[in-house]
């Protein structure tokens, strides 16, 4: 694993956008409440999301074995998942609601008749040790349309003939085509995204996730998740135009899904597989026990000293403290939101919000920047590579993008 810098593509902003990705600038924290309170923000003050100014080089073995390593990972949690479900764990998640957790559950045991699409691995990789997993988002994980096509319409243009983690294109229609059979027939699948996003990464990972399901032959429609109407009469949920959604992948939490205003419905209408319910939701229900960052410290009970695992506890830091130090992370944390970094010796703090306290691995630092891999899984079998560089050690919503080639 190598950075190694280069001259950005001329015209490099339009080329992205036109593949999709319509963010490719980002603002610093500090400009954003003035953007906000309506003040112009010069053009120059805007950042880079996409950086092509850099990037990593990867060999061919390197890939293989990263790859061997996410499906060991989503394979153990898997086993981690069986054990919230068999123990009822769901307290440990934040899933206090006994019908939550009884369709959690129901959903985990009907999983073979939900389809399931994608997740993504955040992981701790320098090129020199094993890989240390993170954080697992099985729900919702975004920045899969910069891994997906613009990373390999780059990697085209500057190193023709070359190679690159990334198959997620073709598995995702392969996955959209092999689930077909579980969707509700005569009715579209709707696509859902949440209107609030203002920077369009939401809507643009819903654009393609959708367009990748036509291409897989599937009927399509799509709406925001503010439109989803309720009609009390049928007590289904409809779309604007009254017509019943019946199948609809949601780029939204389930943790939102389910205690918003219509959170009830939800539960009461959900189609957990076997016939029953009025709306199947995709991802299922039973990712939330992959979303959760309860399920690092799980995995570590389940599997002590693993090479791949950080230690990881949910009453507290523990020896971490004094030893290594350690990450408090809030169960339903994203984009970096909430996380606190504690040196080693620093004194053991327990937060009133429920966390999981996460031995303290440094990001590694190419050139000054702090980089995370974001291995991504289409149907648990590993899909591609997306790499997210940051300038302290958090990894948030002002992070970067670079593109990688396996040479």
């Amino acid at each position: 694993m190598e950075r190694r810098t280069t001259e950005p593509r001329p015209g490099w902003q339009q080329t992205v956008e036109a593949q999709g990705l319509i963010y490719p600038l980002t603002l610093p924290q500090a400009l954003d409440s003035a953007r906000a309170g309506g003040t112009p923000i010069p053009d120059d003050a805007w950042l880079p999301y996409w950086d092509e100014s850099a990037y990593y080089v990867f060999t061919l073995p390197e890939v293989e074995a990263l790859e061997e390593v996410v499906e060991e990972l989503h394979g153990m949690c898997l086993a981690a998942a069986e054990r919230i479900v068999a123990t009822n764990r769901f307290a440990d998640l934040g899933i206090t609601d006994p019908r939550l957790a009884r369709a959690v559950a129901e959903a985990w045991h009907r999983r073979a008749e939900l389809p399931s699409l994608y997740g993504r691995f955040d992981l701790r990789y320098d090129g020199t040790g094993p890989a240390k997993l993170l954080e697992y988002n099985a729900d919702t994980p975004t920045s899969l349309v910069e891994a997906a096509s613009p990373q390999w319409f780059w990697v085209e243009d500057r190193f023709p003939g070359a190679d690159q983690w990334n198959s997620l294109h073709e598995r995702l229609i392969a996955a959209w085509k092999k689930q077909a059979a579980l969707l509700p027939p005569g009715s579209p699948l709707y696509f859902a995204h949440s209107s609030v996003d203002e920077l369009g990464e939401d809507l643009m990972t819903v654009a393609y996730l959708k367009e990748t399901a036509e291409q897989a032959g599937l009927d399509t429609d799509w709406i925001s998740m503010e439109e989803i109407g309720w009609d009390p009469l049928s007590e289904r949920f409809v779309d604007n135009q009254l017509r019943f959604i019946r199948s609809c992948f949601k780029l939204y939490p389930w943790e939102w899904l389910t205690t918003d205003e219509f959170g009830g419905h939800v539960l009461d209408t959900l189609d957990n597989g076997g016939g029953t319910g009025s709306t199947l939701w995709i991802e299922p229900a039973w990712k939330m026990l992959l979303s959760n960052k309860a399920l690092l410290a799980i995995l570590w009970e389940l599997y002590p000293g693993h090479p791949n695992l950080l230690p990881a506890h949910l009453d507290g830091p523990r020896e971490l403290a004094r030893t290594t130090g350690y990450v408090a992370k809030p169960l339903l944390g994203r984009e970096g939101e909430g996380v606190t970094v504690h040196e080693p010796g620093a004194p053991a703090v327990v937060r009133e919000e429920a966390c999981c306290y996460q031995e303290l691995a440094p990001l590694p630092s190419f050139d000054g920047n702090h980089v995370v891999l974001g291995a991504w899984v289409v149907e648990g079998e590993s899909a591609g590579l997306g790499i997210r560089e940051s300038s302290g050690l958090v990894t948030d919503e002002y992070a970067r993008f670079l593109p990688h080639v396996i040479l």
